[in-house]
């Protein structure tokens, strides 16, 4: 008896000297986030190279094998020369896109944004003439007018000796502070231009064993996580990974055949700033439900200072051709690769828009869907366990339209639960 007290003592004093610790330790990350962020943000820094060489390796690992699979089908060989060579073919393909599109796109971006530059001059001139002009007719108006230039002339007289007397006493220290700034931001420009090239190179390493990768990691999973609950996860990774690459290369194809079809549509109206308007148009597309919006914003207004019936040419030919690519070409070529209501779209966009930007609302879409997915089959797992499998059914019955994606079990996956099993079939079309 007096054993058993100790113990429950013993029990009591080690469950109160871990509270008095885990407390501990949060006041102490709680007064220490800034620095623990910093820590965060410098090693996220230092490991940017390997963030560019992951993005480029995982766009490039299908076009990867494609061609790996046409090489050995071609050749008939299983050797493994044929890895090598479809990396470098991706490399070379993607560098050599990446090249022509540059070279079409910048010089024709910088002839129209001199051309609109010249036009806003232009128009200013213009609109200064044409108030003098209509002025004339009004001598208290013209007399107000010639007093508010004269205003505006004196103000102007005396800001030379203010210059002077700032270039003479400020210059140098301002063109200190301006060159440190500038040296700075050269200096960040190249860091980028460093990361991106040590990306590359690291992306090289990544899809020539992206298979051995993959391998190790299936390793780690069924090594650390019980067999049913590693089955989850890898066909949870598998349908994220279709997710986001299905999602991604529909959106950039979609993206560039919007593009294409707007230069083709400003140039035969005549356009100066075709190729400018196209580009806004077509990167901004990229952006799931605003983008249109995005893009047709500041094109209408550069298309407003050239020319006004340009604008509003545009303005309607934007709004048929968001319904052609929404109704048409945006479901031909993504399906419905999330298979989200529009409504969760909308919200998946605000919410991860807010969080991190543009970078947010692009990624927001297919991540949104991929938690959407989990939470769905968590609910059905869930309904099954405690035998309301008719609550499914119901629901099924009531809202028979309701978007499902298949999910795909890999076929070296055995001994699949029941859990998994009602997973697979709620996935399944109705019919």
């Amino acid at each position: 008896m007096k054993k058993e007290e100790n113990k429950k003592y013993v029990k009591l004093g080690v469950t109160g000297v871990a509270v008095i610790v885990v407390s501990l330790i949060c006041f102490f990350l709680l007064f220490r986030l800034p620095e623990i962020f910093g820590g965060f943000r410098a090693v996220l820094g230092i490991l940017n190279p390997f963030m560019y060489g992951l993005i480029i390796a995982y766009i490039l690992s299908p076009l990867c094998g494609k061609i790996e699979g046409l090489i050995r089908k071609v050749f008939r060989t299983k050797k493994g020369w044929p890895a090598g060579v479809s990396i470098l073919l991706a490399l070379v393909l993607a560098i050599l896109v990446v090249a022509v599109l540059l070279l079409l796109v910048i010089p024709r971006v910088w002839d129209s944004i001199m051309g609109l530059a010249s036009a806003l001059y232009g128009e200013v001139y213009r609109v200064i003439q044409w108030v003098s002009t209509k002025l004339q007719d009004q001598p208290e108006l013209q007399q107000q007018w010639n007093e508010y230039w004269n205003q505006v002339l004196a103000r102007l007289q005396n800001l030379i000796p203010e210059l002077q007397a700032w270039l003479q006493k400020d210059f140098i220290p301002t063109l200190q502070k301006v060159l440190g700034g500038l040296g700075s931001q050269v200096a960040s420009i190249l860091s980028v231009f460093k990361d991106f090239f040590l990306g590359i190179l690291i992306s090289i390493y990544l899809l020539g064993s992206r298979k051995k990768f993959a391998a190790q990691a299936r390793l780690i999973l069924y090594g650390m996580l019980p067999k049913k609950a590693a089955e989850h996860v890898e066909i949870e990774v598998r349908y994220a990974d279709r997710m986001f690459n299905g999602f991604f290369m529909g959106k950039l194809l979609d993206s560039a055949i919007i593009g294409l079809i707007c230069f083709v549509v400003t140039y035969l109206f005549g356009f100066k700033s075709a190729v400018l308007v196209s580009v806004i148009v077509g990167v901004t597309n990229i952006i799931p439900f605003f983008g249109p919006f995005i893009g047709a914003v500041p094109s209408a207004l550069l298309l407003l200072l050239e020319n006004p019936m340009h604008c509003l040419i545009f303005l309607v030919f934007i709004a048929i051709l968001q319904q052609v690519d929404g109704n048409l070409i945006g479901p031909k070529i993504l399906g419905n690769t999330t298979g989200l209501s529009s409504f969760w779209v909308l919200f998946s966009i605000l919410l991860f828009g807010g969080l991190w930007g543009i970078v947010g609302m692009i990624l927001g879409v297919p991540l949104f869907a991929v938690i959407y997915d989990i939470v769905r089959k968590v609910t059905r797992w869930g309904l099954s366990k405690h035998g309301r499998q008719d609550m499914v059914e119901k629901y099924e019955r009531d809202y028979p339209n309701e978007d499902r994606i298949e999910v795909t079990i890999p076929e070296d996956l055995d001994d699949v639960g029941p859990e998994q099993k009602l997973v697979t079939e709620s996935a399944k079309p109705a019919k």
